[in-house]
């Protein structure tokens, strides 16, 4: 049997992936722990299990990793939401409550991960639009999209805002699921995923809703 062996660049592709995501796991362990400003280069690449240099070989420094962390942990989620979208002739309501669920799940076991993103939210800097921006193209964006087949469907009120609804539900995702790991970790995540869905539909209505 002939296997064929990876071609170099391809090699060497995965084994530099394989290194950013060490020191993106590193770095999302040590932040969270004692904050951005208290962590250091030095710190990230230790507990990485690589040389100080690899950072700035691969990011320049610890401002450009945290950008990209925070664009690798966008893309992780949106990922993961646009997964749990079901084939089309699954009925949307169900639908976007396999979405929010995937949320849930997702933040519960990237908890670390999940408080970094959600803080970027509220930071000043310059990285803040552009995570901000992703989370709303791409995270929210598989939720808008949920809402607006229920709309086109003729299954939720014809005026929902479902740009403004998307991130109602985004935000709801992430505030119950960080309630759950935080103050109830005993309670199952179908327990708070049913909690949710509820919330959900309250908030999207039906067509006959008034409000």
């Amino acid at each position: 049997m002939n296997v064929q062996t990876p071609e170099p660049s391809r090699r060497a592709g995965g084994r530099r992936e394989a290194t950013r995501r060490k020191l993106f796991e590193a770095a999302v362990t040590l932040i969270s722990e004692q904050g951005y400003g208290d962590t250091t280069v030095d710190e990230i690449a230790e507990r990485a299990g690589v040389a100080k240099g690899t950072v700035y070989y691969n990011f320049g420094g610890k401002d450009e990793l945290y950008a990209s962390l925070m664009e690798w942990g966008v893309t992780r989620l949106a990922d993961t939401l646009r997964e749990a979208v079901p084939e089309p002739e699954v009925e949307p309501r169900r639908a976007l409550a396999e979405v929010l669920r995937a949320g849930v799940v997702f933040i519960g076991t990237h908890e670390a991960l999940a408080r970094l993103l959600m803080a970027e939210t509220w930071r000043t800097n310059r990285s803040w639009y552009a995570t901000v921006r992703q989370i709303r193209t791409q995270a929210i964006g598989v939720i808008t999209d949920q809402l607006d087949t229920m709309v086109e469907r003729g299954l939720t009120r014809p005026d929902l805002d479902t740009a403004l609804a998307g991130s109602a539900l985004f935000g709801m995702v992430v505030t119950v699921a960080l309630d759950w790991r935080t103050l109830q970790p005993e309670r199952s995540v179908e327990e708070i995923h049913t909690t949710l869905a509820h919330m959900a539909d309250g908030l999207i209505g039906s067509p006959s809703s008034p409000y």
